[in-house]
């Protein structure tokens, strides 16, 4: 598969590397290297030390809910564990920035989403793409609690197309929609 950088492309590297090393199982459930799809969804809106966390979580969210691009494993058990694995370590490398606001965004998104799906509600692509285009910003609360309360993800998409643009985010959350079930 082809990727768009030589930086993107060390984010499958190191993603790939570091699951393998964490235990053998996950390096049982990747993907053969050609099979792997090294396409950035939502890391693309982001500030760059913020990229491989990102693409780790959403990799993790894959694995839960969708289609993962790098990973294959056997059985849903290992899928429940290893999605739950990559969320952490992607937190611990947002946390590895400094950014305890970054910290509180991507935990703030994956509830959201643990409550959309839950409820069968709206709003996880557009809240993936607000936080990644504002992460450590502060600036999503209360278009999180509209999602949240309201079940209303149009704050939260104006939010990310104000900062990413329209055109950008459009490809996200299309990609998103392709991946998840």
């Amino acid at each position: 598969m082809a990727t768009s950088s030589t930086a993107e492309a060390d984010i499958w590297e190191i993603l790939a590397a570091e699951a393998a090393a964490e235990s053998p199982l996950w390096g049982e459930s990747l993907r053969p290297a050609d099979e792997r799809e090294t396409v950035a969804i939502f890391s693309d809106l982001c500030e760059p030390e913020y990229a491989l966390g990102v693409e780790t979580i959403y990799e993790g969210y894959l694995l839960h809910y969708g289609r993962p691009r790098l990973f294959a494993p056997a059985d849903s058990d290992t899928a429940l564990l290893l999605g739950d694995y990559l969320y952490a370590h992607g937190l611990v490398r947002i946390a590895a920035t400094g950014s305890v606001d970054a910290v509180h965004d991507l935990a703030e998104l994956i509830s959201l989403c643990a409550q959309a799906r839950a409820e069968g509600g709206p709003g996880e692509a557009d809240a993936w793409a607000a936080t990644a285009a504002l992460l450590g910003r502060g600036a999503l609360d209360a278009a999180r609690v509209e999602l949240s309360e309201h079940r209303d993800p149009s704050p939260l998409a104006e939010l990310a197309r104000a900062a990413a643009g329209d055109a950008r985010i459009e490809r996200a959350c299309v990609a998103h929609d392709l991946r998840v079930q």
